[in-house]
């Protein structure tokens, strides 16, 4: 595992473009700092700009890097969670100007993986994870069905997991900071 996340952090600082195995569905990743590699994964997956994606962090203390405050409830949903939970905060912040959605909410989650926690840790920040499909396409529910212009598209694909096999994406909660909590996906 560690040969894989060293070569796919070079990718990653060189603003180019991996898919991985994260702790839902295979995911096309980048820097999310980086305007030009969000770029790349928008022309990839044949996705307007104006769709906000979701990043991975590897911890609490990393998500307040990139969210300028975090509600209290968020922690608490984050820890009390059964299963995978991106949460959208206000304020977003030190992240590509593309990747935010026009109100400036951001969609994050510290995922339970030990690979994307590795990864993030090792380019100590967040990493764009979207899922490895082309837009308006369904999502892969495993490596085999990744299609081949996406395998062909990405800078580096990290050799993990390939015989995972991905029931469904995470579940999405917009959280504002006035304490409004809305369900996106279940």
């Amino acid at each position: 595992m560690q040969d894989q996340i060293t070569k796919a952090i070079a990718v990653l600082k060189q603003g180019g473009t991996i898919l991985y195995p994260t702790d839902t569905v295979w995911g096309i990743g980048c820097d999310a700092t980086n305007i030009e590699a969000v770029k790349k994964v928008y022309a990839l997956k044949q996705r307007e700009d104006s769709k906000a994606l979701i990043c991975l962090v590897a911890d609490d203390r990393m998500l307040k890097k990139y969210v300028k405050q975090i509600p209290p409830a968020a922690l608490n949903i984050i820890d009390i969670a059964d299963k995978p939970t991106t949460i959208i905060y206000d304020n977003a912040q030190n992240l590509a100007s593309n990747l935010m959605a026009e109100d400036q909410t951001i969609a994050i989650r510290i995922p339970d993986d030990e690979f994307c926690y590795q990864l993030s840790r090792k380019l100590n920040g967040a990493i764009v994870s979207t899922s490895a499909n082309i837009s308006g396409y369904p999502t892969p529910k495993s490596f085999k069905e990744i299609a081949p212009e996406v395998l062909k598209g990405v800078d580096y694909v990290v050799n993990l997991h390939h015989e995972k096999i991905c029931n469904k994406p995470s579940s999405i909660i917009k959280l504002s900071n006035q304490g409004i909590v809305k369900i996106i996906r279940a």
